[in-house]
């Protein structure tokens, strides 16, 4: 049984910055694809960010350059430093891997 577990989401101030973490267990390899993925109110969940172990990390366009996603495989456990956020950054934040989803963290940037 696979498990994904997001910590870390708060309220931070515009300019602030956080770090997510997301805990996995069960049958995720370090060769497995992992990511991040964010839904704000009333919008689709959308991609923040994806870690492959056969090249370089894909961000969405509205995060690059602001947060960095890497991952941690002796400790089972992926991480999302964002820096510089925004207001626009308010969002359910999500650890995914193929076919699973974690229940998610909430990130609220004040202005």
């Amino acid at each position: 049984q696979v498990q994904l577990v997001e910590s870390g989401g708060g309220l931070v101030q515009a300019g602030g910055s956080l770090r997510l973490s997301c805990a996995f267990s069960g049958i995720i390899t370090s060769s497995d694809v992992m990511g991040w993925y964010r839904q704000a109110p009333g919008k689709q969940r959308d991609m923040v960010a994806i870690i492959t172990p056969y090249g370089p990390t894909t961000y969405a366009d509205s995060v690059k350059g602001r947060f960095t996603a890497s991952r941690d495989n002796a400790k089972n456990t992926m991480y999302l430093q964002m820096n510089s956020l925004k207001p626009e950054d308010t969002a359910v934040y999500y650890c995914y891997s193929p076919g699973y989803w974690g229940r998610g963290t909430l990130v609220t940037v004040s202005e």
